[in-house]
């Protein structure tokens, strides 16, 4: 039952943030868009706080998985709409347009969601490998891989508080 709750849990909190990037593409798709970011450090602490909380759901899932009490579909589903949240807020990094002073800011703390972002890619690659029932040392190789790209996104993190001007 817990299994349940916590995927209906998971599924809430992608939703919010789901609906609230979509709110994104009600513009005009023939105009170009530029993300207009006035209060950058505020920002940047948004999107972390997003990353955050996509982080926790996706590794509290994949721990799931790893025991066994959720199956690599519904794992996989998880993983599709994390991943597709996270590629809406790189989109916004690419837009967004910071001054001068943040650009080395934003620019890691980007790296930090598109490594973030293969890491999400590469559970579900194992997901898959354990639905296909894969050799051990196969899902191993993805393991180091995924454990690599998780810490390679929170090195970024860090690089990208590092270089916060002022």
């Amino acid at each position: 039952m817990a299994s349940k709750k916590g995927i209906a849990v998971t599924a809430i909190i992608l939703a919010a943030i789901t609906g609230a990037s979509f709110l994104l593409w009600i513009v005009p798709q023939d105009v170009e868009t530029t993300f207009v970011v006035t209060d950058y450090e505020n920002y940047l602490d948004g999107v972390k706080n997003i990353h955050e909380v996509l982080e926790e759901s996706i590794d509290l899932e994949y721990q799931n998985l790893q025991t066994g009490k959720i199956s690599p579909q519904d794992y996989i589903a998880v993983t599709e709409v994390t991943s597709s949240q996270v590629t809406t807020q790189i989109s916004e990094f690419v837009t967004s347009k910071p001054s001068e002073e943040w650009q080395v800011s934003y620019i890691n703390y980007m790296e930090a969601m598109k490594s973030f972002n293969s890491y999400i890619i590469e559970t579900k690659v194992l997901a898959n490998m354990i639905e296909n029932e894969s050799t051990e040392e196969k899902m191993n190789e993805v393991i180091e891989r995924i454990q690599s790209l998780k810490s390679e996104s929170g090195e970024f993190v860090k690089i990208s508080d590092q270089s916060r001007p002022g």
